[in-house]
């Protein structure tokens, strides 16, 4: 039985080690979960314990913003980091070398930054075609503000004028962790972000390419609680979810 139900929590403004630490919880969980009922699937199909009431893993959808951080994905250089120990200091920044995909990457306020820790066991087992459709659910709430975006040939995230070489600019970035198909981690759209921050790393690794907000592209202050809703739909029905909260 797939479940389509996702818990959605808002965590506000939280300090990354600490969501992390959260994100490590829940995702663990799952996958202990996972475990326990494939272990029984096989118990039963072996004859050895009988079947039991149904159980199936949950799934949430967390949104939050974080204070100033750089976090380094397992592909990422440390050298992408610009600043050394006095310089993170200056900037009210630290820095965490951490578990998803991607080379490194800033957080900071302003920035909507979405977590789906989901079993896709209850959706489509293909990450390609995960951070697909994640890509597609940003796509869609840029577009509810008039700002066109796609995507850039050979990078994951969101682009804006991703035809134009010269002019391609990213104002989503995203990576993840999958294990046993349960996810976490996510993506990290500038709304009002203070984009100077990223003047201190190569942003992704990508040495040639300008970063965006949807504030500069609009000219005006964004309401961040607008866009959680927006991009809370368009989550929920890029993944047919019954999003629950």
């Amino acid at each position: 039985m797939k479940n389509k139900q996702v818990e959605y929590q808002d965590w506000g403004l939280i300090d990354y080690k600490e969501a992390w630490d959260k994100q490590e919880s829940i995702f663990s969980q799952s996958v202990q979960l996972k475990t326990r009922i494939r272990n029984h699937q096989q118990a039963v199909l072996a004859g050895t314990e009988k079947e039991g009431e149904e159980i199936v893993t949950p799934n949430y959808l967390i949104f939050c913003e974080h204070p100033h951080v750089y976090t380094l994905g397992k592909s990422g250089k440390a050298d992408h980091l610009l600043l050394d120990e006095d310089g993170l200091k200056e900037k009210d920044a630290v820095y965490y070398p951490i578990n998803r995909g991607g080379d490194i990457t800033y957080h900071g306020p302003g920035q909507l930054v979405a977590y789906p820790i989901l079993d896709l066991d209850n959706f489509f087992t293909d990450i390609h075609l995960y951070l697909r459709t994640l890509e597609e659910a940003v796509i869609q709430t840029l577009a509810h503000y008039g700002i066109t975006a796609g995507r850039y040939p050979g990078y994951t995230g969101v682009w804006l004028d991703p035809d134009n070489e010269q002019r391609a600019r990213k104002i989503c970035a995203m990576g993840v962790r999958c294990s046993r198909w349960v996810t976490m981690h996510g993506l990290a759209l500038n709304v009002n972000a203070n984009l100077s921050y990223f003047g201190h790393i190569v942003p992704c690794g990508i040495d040639d390419k300008a970063v965006a907000s949807m504030e500069n592209e609009s000219g005006r202050k964004v309401d961040m609680n607008e866009v959680k809703e927006i991009l809370k739909h368009h989550i929920s029905v890029q993944f047919g979810m019954e999003m629950m909260g």
